[in-house]
């Protein structure tokens, strides 16, 4: 798994990591220093495609208005 910067990513890259380490975390078979890191990635990929999500529903929120 590559590990770009977050603000690099674009939502379905970090959505696609995200699978990854949960996948990864799922199968088990890491040590706790590793799982934490794993954990801490997870945590940092979920914020990143939070914010795409609000940003995009934003977007359609602003475009609804427009129509009115």
């Amino acid at each position: 798994m590559t590990e770009q910067s977050s603000e690099q990513l674009s939502y379905e890259e970090a959505r696609d990591q995200l699978v990854e380490v949960v996948r990864t975390l799922e199968q088990g078979g890491t040590t706790l220093a590793e799982s934490l890191a794993l954990w801490e990635r997870g945590e940092e990929l979920a914020r990143v495609c939070q914010t795409a999500l609000e940003g995009a529903r934003a977007r359609l929120d602003k475009a609804l208005e427009a129509e009115d």
